[in-house]
């Protein structure tokens, strides 16, 4: 695939996953993730944010952390960002069914001023405690692509290294094989303005077309026991 390159790491990501994976389907990692305690988000979250998508997924889009509409809901891209993203998924021509939605940490942090809950990033700490779970995702659907949307994803997958401006659409081959690419993530676009933000939405479209167009020529679906 043009533009890829092996990574130096055994690993499903850059950094090593601390402890052991959990283990079992994707109803039981979600049971089990509700009950992480591994940093303290969980206290002020509403709720575990896991991943949406069938074990049979073909591609694996990795986002940061949830936003306050996502922690309402109990699901991933569902507020402004996450329509964007669905909306350019469908432009690309990926099939819902082949894509799942995960991030990289599961708990929303954010900082109260007055009743507004403004969104807080995630530190080390609380990103290493959370990437067995991507882990134990990772495992159970094994996707032929790996897509991470913003620089927080992108530095989980390919390593601190990594530039998104810089290598945004480039194919990289993980561990085992598997392509990888990092774009724009959607909330990172609305953030733009102008120029800059029709140009990012432009590149992201592109980028995920270049997804739909590697699906098509990779080989077809495994065939499991499902969820």
């Amino acid at each position: 695939m043009a533009g890829s390159r092996d990574s130096d790491d055994s690993g499903p990501f850059a950094k090593p996953v601390e402890g052991e994976t959990p283990s079992g389907g994707l109803p039981t990692l979600r049971r089990k993730a509700v009950e992480c305690r591994a940093c303290p988000l969980w206290r002020d979250a509403t709720q575990t944010v896991f991943g949406e998508g069938s074990s049979r997924a073909r591609v694996m889009l990795i986002g940061e952390q949830p936003g306050d509409k996502e922690d309402l809901a109990g699901a991933p891209f569902v507020g402004p960002a996450g329509r964007l993203l669905r909306a350019a998924l469908e432009q690309s021509g990926l099939s819902p069914r082949d894509v799942y939605l995960t991030n990289t940490v599961k708990h929303f942090k954010f900082v109260r001023r007055g009743k507004v809950r403004l969104h807080q990033r995630a530190n080390a700490a609380e990103q290493a405690a959370c990437r067995p779970w991507l882990a134990a995702e990772f495992q159970r659907i094994r996707p032929q692509l790996v897509v991470a949307l913003g620089a927080m994803a992108a530095h989980t997958v390919f390593g601190r290294g990594f530039s998104l401006t810089a290598q945004r659409g480039q194919w990289h081959a993980l561990p085992a094989g598997i392509p990888g690419m990092a774009t724009w993530h959607p909330s990172a676009i609305l953030r733009k303005r102008g120029r800059e933000r029709e140009l990012a939405h432009r590149e992201l479209e592109a980028d995920l077309r270049g997804v739909a167009d590697a699906l098509a020529d990779a080989e077809p679906p495994r065939q499991d026991d499902g969820d």
